[in-house]
């Protein structure tokens, strides 16, 4: 898929892959060549937010507060504890972190424990049951992109699927770390998916 000439800074979107790696050899090699990628400058992860047992959220919830809303469970707090884990394992360099402002994506980005957690409402916020909202949301998503500082090491987005599939059109499950690189002429490709630990 050729890119305009007349669009060098519109971000551009390559979805490599759209199913889960499967548990063989290639594939966790595959795997350890995303986390490699992730290791090196102009990489970001964009993370599903870890298992959260339902779909959506209850009639009525409200951003802030908890206890109306789908949380994690305890193998989610886990998962993301594990996620964290592995990000310190592989030596990747976290310069920034940023998350959706529901319970459960901010709490997936502050159990991994990679540093200060800073929401960003507009480029990462579901829009879950909403989908008139999908092109605003996305749009956001690409302008935040696109604007992230190319030296502060790699950047963690914690949102949720339905703005990981509107962006990328990879389907990922619960705590799936979608890999995207900056490119020099300020585009944006997927380089792969990384499995949920």
């Amino acid at each position: 898929m050729g890119v305009p000439a007349s669009l060098p800074r519109r971000l551009v979107l390559v979805a490599l892959a759209t199913l889960p790696l499967a548990a063989t050899g290639a594939a966790r090699e595959s795997a350890d060549a995303l986390w490699d990628a992730l290791a090196t400058p102009g990489h970001i992860a964009l993370l599903r937010h870890a298992d959260a047992p339902g779909v959506g959220d209850p009639a009525g919830f409200r951003i802030g507060d908890c206890a109306t809303q789908r949380n994690l469970g305890e193998q989610g707090r886990a998962q993301a504890r594990r996620i964290g884990d592995e990000f310190r394992r592989r030596g990747v360099r976290v310069g920034l972190v940023l998350t959706s402002q529901w319970c459960r994506a901010r709490d997936t980005a502050q159990l991994m424990g990679l540093g200060t957690v800073e929401d960003a409402p507009e480029a990462l916020n579901s829009f879950f049951g909403r989908s008139g909202e999908r092109e605003a949301a996305t749009n956001a998503l690409r302008r935040r992109l696109s604007g992230l500082p190319r030296d502060a090491g790699t950047v963690v987005m914690v949102t949720h699927q339905v703005n990981i599939t509107a962006l990328t059109e990879v389907f990922p499950r619960s705590g799936d770390i979608v890999v995207l690189r900056r490119e020099p002429d300020g585009g944006i490709s997927v380089r792969g998916t990384i499995p949920a630990p």
